[in-house]
């Protein structure tokens, strides 16, 4: 089969080629799934082939993260899944063990393995799974749509209701609301009975997030954030902020927009990650940030169900072939894509199906 491989941590103009591999078996307890759908991720990606985190025992790796397919062939001892089943993989799976895994808190357990990271991920044809990390695709969700959902919608839902507990009737202010974390953090606010303002940095971006459902939108590069939250709320603030941003110039911005008892909430650091804090308002304020990254079985499940009944949307800017993922961190890296590069790997595919 073809893959992506890596085979020391580095630059991904470096370190990351196309080859020709075995293709995996799966071992018990697993299913082989033919990858149609793997999103491409400016911060994740390029920072797995990195070595961040590094796993050298993992060496060689392909990388690629929340794959979906079709269940090609079923280890022993698998049961409740078929050849023929759409499904979409959970890359994260929970040790089972730690004190948040036995508190039922599996999405901030840091003792289990990841797809693309501890093993091979999706950037391939075929990828091996975990039987138990496979969840079937709702019929009226494409492959696709699939694999961007998985990716961004239950760290949303992490965000938003396990992290900064929203209630219907709050004020939320969603940065970076035209990306694919931003953009899904819209529409599970809206979904919670939030109302919401998308901040962005260019129109059309702003544009994305007011298309999800956002009731108003700022152009933080070409307005002044605050001046404009402030408006929008009467002078009161946000309860939320989501930011998946960590840009040291929009971050102050968007901790000012808090309301006094508000919550930031945040996942995410392709701005930079070093960012000012004004601890003095933070106290006075009582004010919390707090970080999610990740998400727990539950926050999948929950997003598969809204996808199910339509409650989701996505934009996909380009589904491509794996043999052009080099050109797709390119266009992510000069921001030059309105949503999701989705890579299916049949679209160039060598061998048989």
């Amino acid at each position: 089969m073809q893959a992506i491989l890596i085979r020391a941590y580095g630059a991904w103009r470096d370190v990351m080629k196309l080859e020709e591999v075995e293709r995996p078996t799966p071992g018990p307890g697993e299913v082989l799934v033919a990858v149609r759908g793997v999103t491409v991720n400016r911060t994740r990606d390029t920072t797995i082939i990195k070595g961040i985190p590094a796993v050298p025992e993992a060496l060689p790796l392909v990388p690629g993260v929340d794959p979906a397919g079709v269940v090609a062939e079923l280890g022993d001892g698998v049961t409740g899944l078929s050849p023929g089943d759409r499904v979409v993989v959970i890359s994260r799976t929970p040790c089972g063990t730690c004190a948040f895994c036995a508190a039922g808190l599996d999405g901030d357990c840091r003792d289990g393995s990841t797809l693309g990271i501890h093993r091979w991920g999706g950037y391939a044809e075929y990828v091996v799974a975990p039987a138990e990390s496979c969840r079937r695709i709702p019929d009226n969700v494409s492959l696709q749509e699939a694999a961007v959902f998985m990716r961004h919608c239950p760290t949303a839902i992490q965000l938003l209701d396990d992290k900064a507990g929203l209630k219907a009737g709050e004020r939320v202010l969603v940065m970076g609301a035209g990306g694919g974390l931003g953009s899904t953090g819209v529409q599970i606010a809206r979904l919670m009975g939030a109302t919401v303002i998308a901040g962005a940095g260019a129109d059309e971006r702003v544009q994305v997030g007011l298309d999800m459902g956002a009731d108003d939108g700022v152009n933080y590069r070409t307005h002044d954030l605050v001046e404009e939250v402030m408006r929008l709320t009467d002078g009161r603030g946000v309860d939320v902020v989501f930011e998946n941003i960590s840009d040291p110039t929009t971050w102050p911005k968007a901790f000012e927009c808090l309301a006094y008892g508000g919550r930031l909430v945040t996942a995410g650091a392709h701005g930079g990650g070093t960012v000012p804090l004004d601890a003095r308002r933070l106290y006075l304020n009582r004010l919390r940030v707090i970080g999610g990254a990740g998400s727990s079985r539950s926050n999948a499940e929950t997003a598969l169900a809204f996808a199910a009944g339509g409650r989701l949307r996505c934009v996909i800017d380009a589904v491509m072939p794996l043999a052009r993922l080099p050109e797709a961190f390119d266009l992510i890296g000069d921001n030059r894509v309105r949503g999701k590069i989705v890579i299916d790997p049949s679209l160039d595919a060598v061998g048989p199906p």
